[in-house]
């Protein structure tokens, strides 16, 4: 059994413990807020500029006209193709099961697909994905770094840029990108979503935004020309979606985080608790032989 030294020492310690996780909560709570702030702004944007150049593909198709190299959804994208998978983790660990959650679903998903693509590779964004995909031996094309050091636009225009520039010359067929969408503080939703080639728009919600009405059969001239429109809107629309799934991972990570280290206090609350329990009656019990010793040495001495 324990010493009582050594009760006390376990006591102290899980304490101190209990200080951190607290302090660990109210740090990630004050994130969380600032960073679904930066959801919600981005969301509206993000579902606009989404719309709008699906409204111009479709018109775009509907005329007949040569559909951007963005928009060519090519066989092999379906079956026999070279796919990249996008993981977005974070770059550290106590948030709960929100990295691994992302991590199985890309091993998952290379597994599920393994005979129906003839190359499957993985980009990452964050450490904790990187680590995972080597550690399991799954074929890494580039750990994007540096990304959560002040998430901004241009980060995820670069990768985006990157992804367009291999997709357009043919060393890759598809982009799914696998993130921690973020629902509300105690809830996160794993998303797999295609963002290259580029389809339909896409709301918030998750369904199809539908083309405007006359979409298709309005008459429209642009100034400059629709082919020009589209090849400086499809690359921003590519990175505004890369752009809003860094902020969904962001806001998920903190509010993971926070619900991690707030469970993480309730069990160090409740290991004191038993600890104290167990410290009073080994107390009691060492007590109580002392004074059985008393009595028994006082009893000797009368006989």
């Amino acid at each position: 059994m324990a010493s009582l030294r050594d009760i006390r020492k376990r006591i102290k310690s899980v304490k101190n413990t209990q200080k951190i996780t607290k302090a660990m909560k109210m740090v990630s709570a004050a994130k969380l807020r600032r960073a679904q702030e930066r959801v919600l702004a981005a969301r509206p944007f993000a579902d606009k500029i989404a719309a709008t150049a699906a409204g111009l593909a479709r018109r775009a198709a509907h005329l007949g006209e040569a559909p951007h190299a963005l928009l060519v959804a090519r066989p092999e994208a379906l079956k026999g193709g070279k796919v990249e998978l996008l993981s977005i983790t974070s770059d550290r660990g106590l948030c709960g099961a929100f990295n691994a959650n992302v991590t199985r679903r890309t091993l998952r998903w290379r597994f599920d697909h393994r005979d129906i693509h003839t190359e499957i590779k993985v980009s990452t964004v964050g450490k904790k994905a990187a680590e995972a995909m080597k550690r399991e031996g799954a074929p890494l094309r580039k750990m994007y770094e540096n990304v959560w050091d002040g998430v901004n636009y241009q980060k995820a225009q670069a990768i985006a840029f990157e992804l367009a520039e291999l997709y357009t010359s043919g060393a890759i067929d598809a982009v799914h990108i696998i993130y921690n969408e973020f629902v509300n503080a105690a809830t996160q939703r794993i998303v797999v979503d295609q963002i290259l080639p580029v389809a339909v728009a896409v709301g918030s919600t998750g369904a199809a935004t539908p083309a405007p009405a006359g979409i298709e059969s309005a008459d429209y001239e642009y100034e400059p020309g629709q082919q020009e429109l589209l090849d400086a809107l499809l690359p921003r629309q590519l990175a505004t979606r890369i752009y809003r799934a860094l902020l969904e991972s962001q806001a998920a990570e903190h509010a993971a985080r926070m619900q991690a280290m707030e469970n993480a206090s309730k069990n160090a609350k409740e290991m004191v608790e038993a600890l104290t329990l167990y410290y009073n009656r080994a107390r009691q019990a060492a007590i109580t032989k002392e004074l059985m010793e008393i009595i028994g040495g006082a009893e000797a001495l009368k006989g």
